[in-house]
């Protein structure tokens, strides 16, 4: 069955970076966009960055442009969002999803994807 495992979350002070990780098993991983998705608490969960199968197009939300870059190793079947300059708003439950589509863009939903991770959670202190 497909397992999508995200690692790497932690507690950072302000300003500090983090590595986020997510592995998924199960399925033809460079058949699926990627996605970053957060949820802090009594917020909604809200898209972070997504990129597409071939890692070609990516996009990120507002609030973490410039200082998150998402990437992916098909080799690997790994997923990554490097996070700089951190701030106390970043803390959140990441989650990794996989979108069977393919495709990645301003428009990608969460009801798009089709398997999520348990989360890691990023705390971020000011």
């Amino acid at each position: 069955q497909v397992q999508v495992v995200e690692s790497g979350g932690g507690l950072v002070q302000a300003g500090g970076s983090l590595r986020l990780s997510c592995t998924a098993s199960g399925l033809t991983f460079d058949d699926y966009a990627m996605g970053w998705f957060r949820q802090a608490p009594g917020k909604e969960r809200e898209g972070v960055a997504c990129i597409s199968w071939g890692g070609d197009v990516t996009y990120y939300v507002d609030s973490v442009k410039g200082r998150f870059t998402i990437s992916r190793d098909n080799a690997k079947n790994t997923l990554y969002l490097q996070m700089n300059s951190l701030k106390p708003e970043d803390t959140a439950m990441y989650y990794c999803a996989a979108d069977s589509s393919g495709y990645c863009s301003s428009s990608s939903r969460e009801y798009d994807y089709n398997y999520w991770g348990q989360g890691t959670q990023v705390t971020v202190s000011s």
